[in-house]
């Protein structure tokens, strides 16, 4: 099938626990005024059987020596060129490739470019290199993006009789190499680092949709990718991950139609989780404070908006939450004393208006009599989303709740009736554009400290000051599809759980 994308199209073998070094590799290489041939290579793939092996090069340019040409290859008896970079201009009067800056920063951003041009919906952001002396482990980093690129171009340029099993074992390393991508990602900035994770995910989610049309169970590299910063003050959680690879929950028969499908599939879930915290010493114990600062959580489609129309039943159809779970916990308990949390169950109130009228009139002159009608009309409003606090041993749970604003039922673990499925005026048609809509424009949502401030307090021993301690934040997110637009009965709900662990110190 054609998978869809924004853009025109000597040494240690791999395995499944270790991607070639190709810093090092490349280190090794003579100086480029020395080499006897055009060119030099890597397996970054090699089949234990005689199938074609992936592997990259380095290439002189042709009649000069003060520019390469990286590129990716399948090696056949004649080699199938799969990906050619631009010549990248070096100084050739260095010893090795790398150990001249300006070098390193050319090969390392001409990779970032490669793969952000498989973003759908690119935008050109500013982003400057810091030094690479400031940078901790950025052979790490450098060898990741070679892995993602090589991951990247099988997804969408590899032979069949290559691509699945390279790809088995391209998306294991991708998996085993969260901590150097979560730095990686810092490092690139929050406005590059969108544009990188649509970028993957988009190839992950074509990946999926292949395979599933063969029927075949596949494992996602990373069904989600998240990253947590402890920093002064606050604690962040930042999370993507494709629909696709979601849990499905419940769904609705009948299934889908294939554009229906098209539009559901071909979105990602961008979160951010950002919880103030602050440490008070108290004459008799500590306290540690957190509290809301902003939840945020956007659907993101990963095609065009003409891909979408043409393939898709509009980019009006797609999920939208419809609860998100946090809980916090310290991971160490022996120095805590209590929990509390700061809101109180809801009794609510309800706003209610009523109105009353009473109709009269009399018979012709020929009749008699008197005909009297009344009425009342009551109107009850209902706030959509519902926050409550809970507490589990010593851990804090903040979840809120979407509710049907005519039945008042949540919407996570219910379906629409047949008669709102089809009714023009429901409260989740139009729901993007509709003034009283529970969602941003954009179809996502925002929890703010000016709303959802509540605190969660802990009391810790006076022997733990000047420790540190971390937190576990666990949370869960559900998505909903209820047509919005689309004539269509189908519904459904998935769900993605993350954890990340943060800390702080007691001082």
């Amino acid at each position: 099938m054609k998978l869809l994308t924004n853009m025109a199209s000597s040494s240690s073998s791999f395995s499944s626990s270790s991607f070639p070094d190709i810093w090092t590799w490349i280190q090794d290489l003579p100086p480029i005024m020395k080499w006897t041939s055009n060119s030099m290579s890597i397996p970054i793939y090699s089949s234990s059987s005689f199938r074609p092996s992936l592997k990259l090069s380095i290439s002189k340019k042709l009649q000069s020596s003060s520019h390469i040409i990286l590129s990716l290859f399948a090696d056949y008896n004649i080699s199938i060129s799969l990906w050619t970079s631009k010549p990248i201009r070096i100084n050739p009067k260095t010893t090795t490739l790398l150990d001249y800056e300006d070098n390193v920063s050319k090969i390392f951003l001409t990779l970032i470019d490669v793969i952000l041009q498989y973003c759908p919906n690119k935008n050109i952001s500013l982003f400057k290199l810091p030094k690479l002396s400031s940078i901790t482990n950025f052979k790490e980093m450098f060898n990741f993006s070679f892995l993602t690129l090589s991951f990247l171009i099988c997804i969408y340029e590899a032979p069949s009789d290559l691509r699945s099993e390279c790809l088995h074992k391209l998306k294991d390393q991708y998996a085993c190499e969260r901590e150097v991508s979560k730095f990686l990602m810092r490092i690139l900035g929050s406005n590059i680092e969108e544009q990188w994770m649509r970028a993957v995910n988009l190839a992950i989610t074509n990946w999926i949709v292949e395979v599933k049309a063969t029927k075949n169970a596949l494992k996602t590299p990373s069904p989600l990718f998240s990253y947590g910063n402890s920093t002064f003050g606050m604690w962040k959680v930042q999370l993507y991950c494709p629909l696709i690879a979601m849990d499905l929950e419940k769904s609705s028969n009948p299934s889908p139609e294939e554009k229906l499908v098209f539009s559901m599939n071909y979105h990602q879930v961008e979160g951010v989780i950002q919880l103030n915290h602050r440490v008070i010493i108290r004459e008799s114990w500590i306290e540690v404070i957190a509290k809301v600062d902003n939840i945020r959580c956007d659907i993101v489609k990963l095609v065009n908006d003409t891909l979408m129309k043409e393939r898709g039943a509009g980019k009006a159809e797609k999920h939208f939450p419809s609860r998100i779970s946090l809980q916090l916990t310290p991971i160490q308990q022996m120095n805590v004393l209590s929990i509390s949390v700061s809101k109180s169950s809801e009794n609510p109130v309800r706003d209610i208006s009523s109105e009353k009228s009473i109709e009269g009139s009399l018979n012709p002159p020929n009749t008699l009599g008197l005909s009297i009608s009344a009425g009342e009309t009551v109107t009850v409003s209902l706030k959509p989303w519902k926050f409550e606090q809970s507490v589990y041993g010593n851990s804090g749970n903040l979840n809120w709740y979407l509710h049907d604003s005519v039945n008042g039922r949540e919407v996570f673990s219910s379906k629409p009736s047949m008669f709102s499925l089809i009714n023009p005026r429901a409260w989740f048609k139009n729901r993007y554009k509709n003034v009283y809509r529970p969602f941003t424009r954009q179809g996502g949502i925002i929890f703010a400290e000016d709303e959802y401030g509540e605190n969660v307090v802990w009391k810790v021993d006076k022997s733990a000051r000047g420790k540190v301690m971390e937190w576990e934040i666990r949370g869960w997110i559900w998505l909903t599809y209820w047509p919005n637009k689309h004539r269509t009965f189908y519904t459904e709900t998935r769900r993605l759980e993350f954890r990340e662990i943060v800390n702080l110190t007691l001082a």
